[in-house]
Order: C-alpha cells, then sequence, then structure tokens
C-alpha cells in the first residue's frame, strides 16, 4: 500500500518547509523587447486603489465611480493589468490605468517612481 508520507523517504513533509508555507514569488525582470504602456500604473498585491469611472460588467456587476478596492492579482508582461476586489464585494479582473487609480501608499509610491 503506498503512503504519502513514508518516514523513510528522502523527500517529505517535514524536509520540505516550502510546501507547508508560501515564501513569496519572485519578480521577473520584464522582457528585453517589452514596452510598457505610457500611462502603466506598477501595482503590487494589496495595494489600495479606487475606481476612475463606473465599472459595468453585466456577468460580475457594476463599481460605482470612486468606489475602493484592493489588488488581488497582477498580471501581464507588456500590458501590466489587475484583478481588484472592490469595497462592494465585486470582484473584477482586466483592470489597468483606464479603470483603476492608485490611493494611499500605492500612489504615494507611484508619485516617487515618476519624479
Amino acid at each position: 500500500m503506498y503512503r504519502w508520507f513514508c518516514p523513510h523517504a528522502r523527500w517529505n513533509v517535514r524536509n520540505t518547509p516550502h510546501l507547508v508555507q508560501n515564501r513569496g514569488v519572485p519578480i521577473w525582470k520584464p522582457h528585453s523587447l517589452s514596452q510598457p504602456h505610457a500611462d502603466q500604473i506598477d501595482l503590487k498585491l494589496g495595494d489600495r486603489v479606487r475606481a476612475t469611472g463606473e465599472i459595468d460588467r453585466p456577468a460580475i456587476g457594476v463599481v460605482p465611480d470612486g468606489t475602493e478596492g484592493h489588488i488581488l492579482l497582477a498580471n501581464g508582461f507588456n500590458w501590466q493589468r489587475y484583478r481588484v476586489l472592490f469595497d462592494n464585494g465585486v470582484e473584477i479582473g482586466d483592470l489597468d490605468h483606464r479603470h483603476i487609480a492608485p490611493i494611499g501608499r500605492a500612489a504615494r509610491r507611484a508619485a516617487k517612481r515618476r519624479s
């Protein structure tokens, strides 16, 4: 009978702590041929954002202008886009600088990078 945990095996849960907890995901260097858009914003997971206009996705819901939320997922090489969980409970993906603007610490960090 096969047991997932075998005390005599070289590989098991006890000697692989990276399986138990996530130590963080590496940030990759952008590809040399990828060029960011002129108005692209660079946000991290957990950053606070505000909707810059009403976002209406029929199958998901409506996010009114000015609704705040936080970044759940940052995705993309050439086109940086984000999945955001808004305070009204709606979660929408594929949002970029046309739909959201950073607030709080994220806005201060963005202003510091621009100057």
